[in-house]
């Protein structure tokens, strides 16, 4: 009888302190750089070829390239965790041919030219651990400028065969040149 008694008495405390902890759960505040998903497709309703989940920080009134990411070291592409792409075909990613899967997009910016890295590595935050043994592909693309964008963003811009992967952010823009793989 003691037995049940003591069961009993365990279950009530038990219970009593699991829905203490279940109701106090803690919620992340929203980023300050929010992540975002882009997408390539080949027209509106074919499925994606192309999708890159990336961070989007914003210049508030900072100077970013030269200073904010300095030139000539390895970025992340973004901000936070590092940028990931995942491409759904083989592609031709600059010069190399790129299996279909997923990557880490690093960048060393440059003045005039940026390098743009895929890694093998993913899974990263930010660039601290980038390792170049798990470079994929590298590509050579001329910086231009325009008009400034205050929040850093990825697009697509197709040209026939090609795509250009366009980054932006403050008056720089660089577009790296990627072919889709025909089947």
């Amino acid at each position: 009888m003691k037995n049940i008694y003591f069961q009993t008495i365990l279950f009530f405390v038990l219970s009593f302190f699991l829905s203490l902890s279940s109701n106090a759960q803690n919620f992340n505040e929203i980023d300050k750089s929010p992540h975002d998903i882009v997408y390539f497709r080949a027209n509106k309703i074919s499925p994606p070829v192309i999708k890159v989940l990336y961070g989007r920080p914003q210049k508030k009134g900072r100077d970013i390239f030269g200073s904010l990411i300095p030139y000539n070291k390895v970025w992340r592409v973004g901000a936070n965790e590092a940028t990931e792409i995942r491409f759904y075909k083989d592609v031709i990613f600059g010069e190399k041919k790129v299996k279909a899967g997923t990557y880490v997009l690093f960048a060393i910016p440059g003045e005039k030219e940026w390098t743009l890295i895929l890694s093998s590595s993913i899974d990263a935050w930010g660039a601290f651990k980038y390792k170049k043994q798990f470079d994929v592909a590298r590509v050579k693309a001329k910086v231009s400028k325009s008009e400034p964008i205050e929040i850093f963003s990825i697009g697509f811009k197709s040209k026939g065969k090609r795509v250009d992967m366009v980054l932006a952010w403050d008056t720089t823009r660089v577009k790296v040149p990627i072919i889709i793989v025909k089947e």
